[in-house]
């Protein structure tokens, strides 16, 4: 739906000293299948101490294009009780993670600002190495943070194809909850001698593969203060997917289920902020978050969204598109930064994949309903208030008993439109085959997910 927006602003002079990253290249090569290739215009970028956790070990029945291939999905996550595992450079943990003593002093240019160099103090993070058993081509970092006014952070990571060979760090994203003389920002393709970037997933060059991964998390405050952003919770959902979705996954036996999530249609925001990509397809992940934030009686108060236009309805949606527009990528799809958005709010938020639609069941049964990232063509979902989309999010609340999947798709032109119910191998071929089964994950912390069985990822 819409053009894609998978060629990031070229960026330059970025850091000036003391390297945070280097500015990125303009423009991303194409995608591997199960990628973030493109989301569009109309998308897309357990509990806080959960650390490591089981790798995926579940396979996907065979494709046509690759029989035998599985579907490997990891996810490792840290917080309070387990940043003590990684190694502190000039930060501490002090009910998340904090700036510490001795900081660097770095010179830092905000490509979208004054073009004036400014004192920063840093401190970083280091996760421990991760291997995991299974050689991984993508990779996608989830965070929550407080970043006080003059505070932001940026997210990091890098991989490991044998002993002793090691990839370049890439810059996963710039991150801050506010906007105040800063540009939350997505940097770009950033190749480099393994991998490269598309929008906040890092993808390995074709022919290439990861053992071993590594986060950086670097926190940064304007020198002369005493601030510090608090990073509460980290990690990485890794991946090595096969090319096609393969076949539909069979119902789970039981009675169907459709949560009452609030429906929110993005088209009714047509025109709006045209700074923050002019809402209308270009907000279907904000407006999907918001339905989740909703569903939780969560999100923005009257007072924060106050400065919106009156005549706008929902204003807790445009709300909700400012604070995950990402310079650069000029758009409020970046997956990582709806969560961190969602986290706002004291929920824990992530991104992931599912294997299949069965693992959806898990979720809904559960009473977490997900957004989901999807793409099709014209005549492969019907039902749908658009012919095709490159990029698409919505929000899977729940199952008829014959398994077709209950959405809320905010394309639809009203509120009222937007409940609709979809072919299940329709709408699986559409998430597994175009993002890899990419969900956002919103939920409270003292509301369980669900156990998963082994091989889970999440």
């Amino acid at each position: 739906m819409g053009m894609s927006r998978y060629t990031a602003a070229a960026v330059s002079g970025v850091v000036l000293t003391a390297g945070l990253s280097a500015a990125p290249s303009s423009g991303a090569a194409p995608h591997p299948p199960g990628s973030t290739t493109s989301r569009g215009s109309s998308q897309t970028s357990a509990q806080a101490q959960t650390t490591a956790l089981t790798e995926a070990t579940a396979s996907t029945p065979p494709s046509v294009a690759r029989a035998s291939s599985p579907r490997r999905i990891a996810l490792t996550r840290w917080g309070p009780r387990t940043f003590k595992k990684g190694t502190y450079e000039h930060t501490r943990s002090r009910g998340g993670l904090v700036l510490g003593r001795n900081l660097d002093r770095v010179g830092y240019r905000d490509p979208y600002g004054s073009g004036s160099r400014v004192a920063y103090d840093r401190g970083r993070w280091y996760s421990p190495w991760v291997r995991e058993r299974f050689a991984l081509t993508q990779l996608i970092a989830s965070y929550a943070a407080d970043t006080p006014v003059g505070t932001f952070i940026e997210i990091s990571a890098r991989g490991r194809s044998g002993p002793g060979t090691r990839s370049s760090w890439d810059s996963l994203g710039r991150w801050a909850s506010h906007d105040r003389k800063f540009h939350r920002m997505s940097l770009g393709d950033q190749p480099d001698d393994l991998s490269r970037v598309a929008v906040d997933t890092l993808i390995t060059h074709d022919g290439s593969s990861f053992g071993a991964w590594q986060l950086r998390l670097t926190l940064m405050r304007r020198s002369g203060t005493t601030k510090t952003p608090t990073i509460s919770r980290a990690g990485a959902m890794v991946s090595r997917l096969p090319e096609k979705a393969g076949r539909t996954s069979r119902v789970p036996s039981g009675r169907g289920r459709d949560l009452g999530v609030p429906r929110y249609s993005q088209e009714i925001h047509r025109g709006e902020y045209p700074q923050w990509d002019g809402g209308g397809e270009a907000w279907c992940s904000p407006t999907s978050t918001s339905m989740l934030l909703s569903y939780w009686n969560r999100g923005p108060t009257r007072k924060q969204y106050a400065w919106v236009n009156d005549s706008y309805r929902q204003p807790w949606v445009d709300y909700a598109a400012r604070f995950t527009f990402a310079w650069g990528y000029d758009g409020t799809g970046d997956w990582p930064f709806n969560t961190a958005y969602a986290a706002r709010f004291g929920l824990d938020a992530f991104v992931t994949r599912l294997r299949s639609l069965r693992q959806a069941h898990l979720f809904i049964k559960a009473g977490v309903p997900l957004v989901a990232s999807i793409g099709f063509d014209p005549g492969e979902l019907d039902g749908a208030p658009i012919s095709s989309t490159s990029g698409h999010l919505l929000v899977i609340r729940g199952f008829t008993r014959a398994g077709k999947v209950i959405v809320n798709d905010p394309a639809a032109p009203t509120a009222r439109t937007v409940r609709r119910i979809y072919s299940r191998a329709q709408f699986e071929r559409a998430w597994l085959g175009s993002t890899g089964g990419v969900v956002y994950v919103i939920h409270p912390a003292d509301h369980a997910l669900p156990k998963g069985g082994p091989g889970r990822a999440w």
